[in-house]
């Protein structure tokens, strides 16, 4: 078997990469902070692929973001002994192939619950944003069961403004108390409130 590029990675100084003139991909400057958060956090993960003449194949958003942290080198992999047609299929193919995966909405809601000790921003380190972390994360407080118009008693609505890396604790918390048991039968039919009061009773008893 031929050599692959990953078999060897080297530095190099990130003026001598030369971006493709014809590279069909876009980099927001939100996107390219993005990729920035993630590199200061995790350091360099993933090598630039380059052609034999420095020309970037893929990785021209992480050279971006390498530009706006100042680096000056950066991890490099060659794609020896390709010819044009196959440097120009990867790139596409490079930044499309990982547009066809999918998500496990159930496994994703329960990783972002339980990241909310994170010192970093969730927001720019995994390019998720605000509104769809908690549209994942809020997903477990829906099902307010409906009440009549004017008073309710002896229901009371009660809102609880969350800081965003707060979010998961809550719903993993109300997650956590449903799957313990039934709750008494006959006094309220919203389960979040039940869960609630099961997570209130336990700190105050």
């Amino acid at each position: 078997m031929n050599a692959w590029p990953a078999d060897r990675v080297e530095r190099r100084a990130v003026a001598g990469l030369v971006p493709a003139a014809r590279n069909a991909r876009t980099h927001s400057p939100q996107q390219v902070g993005q990729l920035a958060a993630s590199i200061r956090e995790w350091g360099w993960t993933v090598p630039v692929l380059v052609d034999e003449g420095g020309e970037i194949i893929a990785g021209h958003g992480r050279v971006l973001a390498a530009q706006l942290l100042g680096l000056g080198e950066v991890p490099v992999m060659v794609a020896t002994g390709w010819n044009p047609s196959q440097i120009r299929a990867y790139r596409i193919a490079d930044n499309r192939l990982a547009l066809n995966a999918g998500w496990d909405d159930d496994l994703l809601r329960l990783e972002f619950g339980e990241l909310t000790g994170l010192a970093a921003d969730l927001v720019p380190l995994t390019g998720f944003t605000i509104e769809e972390i908690e549209g994942l994360t809020v997903h477990a407080l829906d099902g307010m069961p409906e009440l009549p118009d004017g008073p309710k008693p002896p229901f009371q609505a009660v809102t609880f403004t969350l800081h965003e890396t707060q979010v998961g604790v809550v719903t993993e918390a109300l997650r956590r108390a449903k799957e313990a048991g039934p709750f008494e039968e006959g006094v309220n039919a919203n389960g979040n409130g039940n869960a609630l009061v099961r997570v209130c009773k336990a700190y105050v008893g």
